[in-house]
Formats: C-alpha cells, structure tokens, sequence
C-alpha cells in the first residue's frame, strides 16, 4: 500500500501561481505513471496532468500551457506547477498513482481556490 499525500493548494488571486506536490509513502521510480486530477463541485473529477515512467507528459486541453507536471523519482514527489490560474481552475486537486495497470492509488486531495 502506498501513501499519497498532497501539499502546495491554496486561496489565489485569478492570474496566480501555485505548486502543488504530491509526496509519496514509497518508491515511484517503478510506477507506470503518476498524476492529478481535479474535482469542481458538481462536476465529475477529471485528469488533469500525468507523467510516465519515462517522463513522457499529457496534459488537459484546459490547462495546456499553463499547467507543468515533473516528478523527482529520488524524493518520492511529484510536482505540478499552475500559472495564470483563473476561477474555473478552483477545484480539489487529487493526486494519482499507477504503479501498474491494475493497480492505482488516490491522495486525500487539496482544495484549490481561485478568486477574481
């Protein structure tokens, strides 16, 4: 069983910036692919971002260009990095692992404010 933990949301102004990080419990080096997804009241969580074991990166329409996923396979972590952020971007963020196809794994999710 792996630990997914999520830090970096907050309240931000529309046009911020925010990191998000995901820390996990155990080694992602392994891991398929690994990733975020976002859930607005009312809406149905969707992907936002992921990056293969190889790095390979994909991203939402919605987000492309603004949005950049990385992982740091020696601290466990893995970072998503949003700019211009406007207020259809307010959402819990959940990060999500798959260390293989028939495994995954969810964190508890932050809360990302945007205001006008």
């Amino acid at each position: 069983q792996v630990q997914l933990v999520e830090s970096g949301g907050g309240s931000v102004q529309a046009g911020g910036s925010l990191r998000l990080a995901c820390s996990a419990s155990g080694s992602i080096f392994s891991f398929n692919a690994i990733g975020w997804y976002r859930q607005a009241p009312g809406r149905q969580r969707e992907l936002v971002a992921s990056i293969t074991k190889s790095g390979y990166t994909s991203y939402a329409d919605a987000v492309k260009a603004r949005i950049t996923i990385s992982r740091d396979n020696t601290k466990n972590t893995q970072y998503q990095q949003m700019t211009s952020l406007n207020a259809a971007d307010s959402a819990i963020y959940y990060c999500h692992a798959t260390p293989s196809d028939k495994i995954d794994y969810w964190g508890q999710g932050t809360q990302v404010t945007v205001s006008s």
